[in-house]
């Protein structure tokens, strides 16, 4: 009698527990498919990031739907993925991250942006698994430049070591994040992969957690 019931209760613990773990992970497998449809849609643009800060690009991080609120005083929060490349030119595991920040200007009203950053060294990315980092404070960021060729871009100098992109409304350019703090989404991470993994593990492609192979091949399309 006790045993069927010890049974019962641990079957309805488990159900319970899936209940929750389904939408949270269902949740991040959205967040996963906004950004493919977020980098189909910059591949399309007839000005889009230049080929050769792609060619040299060694991580990416992609925020669907940040949002921009406020007026004159604003600030900007949005979930998002990150990535980095691999040394066969393939791109990580997708690594679940925040993006938080004020920005000051003349603002009205609330505004939500796709968003693309492009960081030019990995190790950039890597570290924000011992911590966040502060675009502006920490590295240096700076709005990218316009143009699919990289012969629109000869006499462009790529000093800093994130750009960043944006599309609101058929719009794309360059926007300022100075400000802006990145930092790893652990409960994201472990909600997607059912598992406690680091974002170092992921980056490095050895988790074999998840594949991801929809974004992974439309980043490296870019």
């Amino acid at each position: 009698m006790k045993t069927s019931f010890f049974k019962t209760a641990a079957l309805s613990l488990s159900l319970i527990t899936l209940s929750y773990v389904a939408p949270a992970q269902e949740k991040q497998q959205q967040k996963i498919d906004d950004a493919v449809t977020v980098v189909g849609d910059f591949s399309k643009m007839s000005e889009s990031i230049p080929k050769e800060l792609m060619n040299m690009a060694q991580g990416i991080i992609i925020v669907p739907k940040l949002v921009n609120a406020g007026f004159v005083v604003g600030g900007k929060r949005g979930r998002g993925i990150a990535m980095t490349k691999m040394a066969n030119g393939s791109w990580s595991d997708p690594v679940f991250v925040t993006l938080t920040g004020g920005s000051f200007g003349l603002q009205a009203g609330v505004q939500s942006v796709d968003l693309l950053l492009v960081f030019k060294h990995r190790n950039t990315l890597e570290n924000i698994g011992n911590g966040d980092f502060t675009l502006g404070g920490d590295i240096s960021a700076a709005a990218g430049p316009v143009g699919r060729s990289s012969s629109a871009n000869t006499n462009y100098k790529f000093d800093a070591e994130v750009y960043s992109y944006s599309r609101s409304k058929g719009l794309f350019a360059g926007i300022s994040l100075d400000g802006t703090d990145i930092s790893v989404d652990k409960d994201g991470i472990k909600a997607y992969y059912s598992q406690d993994i680091t974002a170092k593990t992921l980056f490095s492609g050895t988790s074999k957690a998840a594949s991801a192979d929809k974004l992974k091949k439309g980043v490296a399309a870019l």
